[in-house]
């Protein structure tokens, strides 16, 4: 509140505060001494008539006098200030009073004391009379007491002085105070004004009224202030006016530049259109390029891979293998141009496409095995058991900061071996965060280096760049596209005990293809022969997830004594699988070795590295399958499968989705595009009406409904785009449900596929196209999008009697061979199993109907895991029918609940899903 007042406030305040609290210190110490100075003279006459009353009633009391005593006592109570008066006899028994009748008293003994009347407060005396008041001299001797006087003194009359005095002072401070106040002020204005004068012009000076002056204020101190104020002014105003020059001298200057710049700003323009121009012909150029080249490339990699799937020698095989990756490599050029143009526009655009990540990661082994075992290293993946393999993402960036990470472990490793390594750090629903990391044995990099090795044309040590070469470019793109992903990517490194270089990321799940690596190998016996103890643990996991049951073995002799032993029994030993180097294993005693399990019935495969398989294979047998290592598992499962069985498998698919058939339309003008991919989409059991134009697909989609189409972008006549904008118009105007519209395009440029969705299209892929991404596309938009019938709605209810309740061979093929596996997903079945009935009943009483269909398409989908064929296609056919919204779902869902009774009802006796 202080800080609130002005000058004036706190002159007046800091004047009168003082003042009024000696006023108030002195008044308040002068009354108290007056009013005690009023009682001690009231005590004193009360002392003084006291005494004398005693002397005169002293007599008159000896004689028993009353009607004396009485006289007495009534003149003394005419006195000042005496209220009562009364006599009592020796022993206090009263016996003459004048005056209000006296309240009895407390006081034991004589003297004075305070009493309290009706009116306020007295003060009373209790005086004995003795026999010496009957003398002016006092005699000496014994006392005799005669009577006792009680005298009660009023103190209204000293009250009233004592205020009267009190008044008298409050008035005299009152106008001391008002006199201070009145000075106070006066002086408050005499200091208040000056300063007002000078806030004032300070606040001129502020606006900018720069020739203000003070004037004389009255005072020595005011006015040299004032003085210093006007002379800050005069500079100020100086300093203004060589600015206001300066700034006209400067204003000129600006002129005749901004001249010279606008006419470099004209040139600059011109300058931007003509480069702005050649980055558009730069950006046209390659994306014709990118079309052009990627549409053979897409037919040369499709019927490579059909023919891959015919039957094949292992010779014709390799060729194949060969053309594949050289294709592959082809493709990846392709990619690094266009990424260098999309890195220069800062227009990197990342695919989200499905993947299975261990392919994707021994696929990158594979690429560099022959320089790794040129050094002779030892190339290892080991991918967690728990890791989710099917992703969505972009698989050719991931491939590619796996490749450079991969080729600079190798550069930088004389001795030892590179081990990749991916595993799960964290699940959710629908997301994985992995961690995949590629470690080495080489020279590894200080902490000094590492802080500049992800620095584009930067490498931990320059020397090193003649010897294993490289631009230093590798780490600092990975780096950005890692970023791009959402994820990190890192360094933990000892020098000279290698490097280790880790990627964390976070991956959606796709959804995993229809694929089964045990096929004809579950439950067959196996051994296997590998010196590396990490080589090892990889290899075994292959060969288990490719169903085998794998026995390991230490050396030669002893792999030989196993599989005699089990030659005899029940069980042999059907495969034999064998690591082997020339310097450690020559192959001539392979040879003899292999005619030796030979004669036990028991097949070889040799995996050796790929710079020593072609001396194997022609020293050892030209019949005996020789493969590279690292192995990829799905080529180590086609030829245990091939060499136990006879025959080549293939990739065939069934049908993708059982019990339904998909009309599918596909647009290309390409010819040999056009019959690649129909045949890949009569693979996978889809009835495929096939066209060259834009035109044609018009017309078809006007005489036919398709549940799905895939439509070429670039066209000649009318384009993709064209052809999708009139295929909605007839919808729009028949009233039909809208058709999925899936493009398939060459181009790779930031915006395309921004562009496509706007133009009516729902999805989007990019040639070259394999099986796996149509499947994904088949089964994404198939679930979301058909609500047309794709099988007759007449079609009767599945004889779910003639299909087993439960088949525990298909449960034990279906958990890859792993009887445990199997057991546990029967268990997790039949575990929910009354819940999901109980689930379903509730959303068909609520009519909820996309509840129901929910809650049957988890049921389908757990029973796909398991060997239960009876409940498995009743689930099947009422999540059709619900999907159609048919008038036979009702019965449908009758069906599914009998099965579902049926499958718990004998739950007890399905205790082992393998048979006995």
């Amino acid at each position: 509140m202080f800080k609130d007042l002005g000058i004036k406030g706190r002159v007046v305040m800091l004047t009168l505060l003082p003042s009024c609290l000696l006023a108030l210190l002195l008044g308040g110490y002068f009354s108290w001494l007056h009013f005690q100075q009023l009682h001690a003279q009231l005590q004193q006459r009360g002392n003084l008539l006291a005494e004398q009353i005693a002397r005169d009633t002293a007599r008159p009391l000896q004689r028993q006098d009353l009607p004396r005593l009485q006289e007495i006592i009534q003149q003394a109570l005419q006195q000042d200030d005496v209220r009562a008066l009364r006599l009592s006899d020796p022993q206090r028994i009263p016996l003459l009073q004048a005056g209000p009748r006296l309240q009895p008293s407390q006081a034991p003994t004589q003297g004075w004391h305070r009493v309290a009347t009706g009116n306020g407060e007295a003060w009373r005396l209790l005086l004995p009379i003795l026999d010496q008041h009957l003398s002016i001299t006092p005699t000496r001797g014994e006392e005799q007491l005669l009577g006792w006087l009680e005298l009660e003194l009023s103190q209204e009359r000293a009250l009233l002085l004592g205020y009267r005095h009190l008044l008298g002072a409050l008035l005299f401070s009152l106008a001391a105070l008002l006199g201070g106040t009145l000075l106070a002020l006066r002086l408050g204005r005499a200091i208040e004004q000056p300063l007002q004068h000078i806030q004032q012009g300070v606040a001129r000076l502020s606006e900018g009224h720069l020739d203000t002056r003070l004037p004389h204020l009255g005072s020595h101190d005011l006015d040299a202030l004032a003085s210093g104020i006007n002379r800050m002014a005069e500079s100020l105003q100086d300093a203004q006016e060589e600015l206001y020059n300066s700034i006209e001298q400067a204003t000129e200057d600006v002129r005749q530049n901004l001249e010279t710049i606008e006419i470099q700003n004209i040139e600059l323009d011109l300058a931007r259109k003509e480069a702005l121009e050649t980055s558009r012909i730069k950006s046209e150029f390659l994306a014709n390029m990118s079309h052009e080249i990627r549409t053979p490339l897409n037919a040369m990699l499709g019927f490579t891979q059909l023919l891959q799937k015919s039957s094949l020698t292992a010779r014709q095989r390799d060729y194949l293998d060969t053309i594949e990756e050289s294709t592959n490599n082809l493709l990846a050029i392709i990619n690094g141009v266009l990424d260098i143009s999309k890195i220069e526009a800062g227009r990197l655009i990342l695919d989200n496409s499905p993947f299975n990540l261990r392919d994707l990661i021994q696929d990158c082994l594979t690429v560099f095995a022959p320089n790794a075992h040129a050094k002779h290293l030892e190339l290892i993946c080991l991918v967690y058991r728990d890791t989710p393999l099917h992703l969505l993402g972009d698989s050719l960036r991931l491939r590619q900061v796996l490749s450079n990470l991969i080729s600079n472990a190798i550069k930088f490793t004389e001795h030892g071996d590179i081990v990749v390594r991916a595993m799960l750090e964290d699940l959710h629903d629908d997301r994985a965060q992995l961690r995949i990391s590629v470690q080495d044995s080489g020279i590894g990099v200080t902490e000094q280096d590492q802080q500049q090795l992800f620095r584009a044309f930067s490498q931990a040590d320059n020397s090193l760049t003649r010897q294993a070469g490289g631009s230093g470019l590798g780490l600092a793109i990975s780096k950005q596209l890692i970023e791009l992903m959402g994820g990190e990517i890192g360094l933990e490194s000892v020098p000279g005990q290698g490097a280790e270089f880790w990627i964390s990321l976070s991956l959606p799940l796709a959804r995993a293809d229809a694929e089964d690596l045990a096929g004809q190998l579950a439950g067959r016996r196996s051994i296997m022969l590998e010196a590396h103890p990490l080589a090892a643990q990889a290899l075994q996991h292959q060969l288990e997830d490719c169903g085998l049951q794998v026995q390991l073995a230490s050396s030669l002799t002893d792999l030989l004594e196993q599989v005699g032993r089990a030659a005899s029994s029940a069980e042999p030993i059907a495969c034999a699988v064998i690591a082997a180097r020339l310097a450690e294993l020559p192959a001539n005693q392979l040879a003899r070795h292999v005619q030796q399990l030979r004669q036990l019935n028991c097949q070889t495969l040799v995996l050796c590295p790929t710079n020593e398989q072609a001396s194997y294979q022609q020293q050892v047998d030209e019949q005996l399958p020789v493969l590279g290592k690292p192995l990829c598992t799905s080529k180590l499962q086609k030829t245990l499968t091939a060499l136990l069985t006879g025959h080549t498998p293939g990739t065939q698919h069934g049908p993708l989705l059982p019990g339904i058939t998909l009309d599918v339309l596909c647009v290309d003008d390409n010819p040999a595009n056009l019959r690649l991919v129909k045949t890949l989409l009569e693979d996978l059991g889809v009835r495929v009406c096939a066209v060259e134009g834009g035109q044609q697909a018009v017309d078809a989609c006007a005489q036919q409904h398709f549940d799905l189409i895939f439509m070429d972008v670039q066209m000649p006549g009318m384009d993709g785009r064209q052809a999708t904008q009139l295929i909605r118009q007839q919808e729009q105007h028949s009233g039909r449900s809208t058709t999925p519209i899936v493009a398939l395009t060459a181009h790779a440029l930031h915006d395309e596929k921004r562009q496509l969705l706007q133009s009516g299209m729902d999805d989007y892929l990019s040639k070259p196209i394999s099986t796996r991404q149509l499947s994904q596309t088949l089964l994404k938009w198939s679930s979301q999008h058909l609500t047309h019938s794709v099988v007759p709605t007449d079609q009767p209810l599945p004889n779910l009697s003639a299909l087993p309740l439960f088949d525990a061979e298909e449960g034990l093929r279906l958990a890859a061979g792993k009887t445990m596996l199997a057991a546990d997903m029967l268990d997790m079945l039949l575990g929910g199993l009354a819940d999901d009935r109980t689930a379903i009943r509730q959303a068909r009483e609520d009519n909820a109907r996309e509840l129901l269909l929910e809650r049957v398409h988890r049921l389908h989908g757990a029973t796909r895991y398991c060997g239960v064929p009876q409940l498995r296609q009743a689930c099947q056919h009422c999540e059709t029918l619900l999907k159609q919204n048919a008038p036979e779902s009702g019965a449908a869902l009758d069906t599914l609940d009998q099965a579902i009774a049926a499958l718990l009802d004998n739950a007890g006796q399905l205790s082992s899903p393998h048979p006995a």
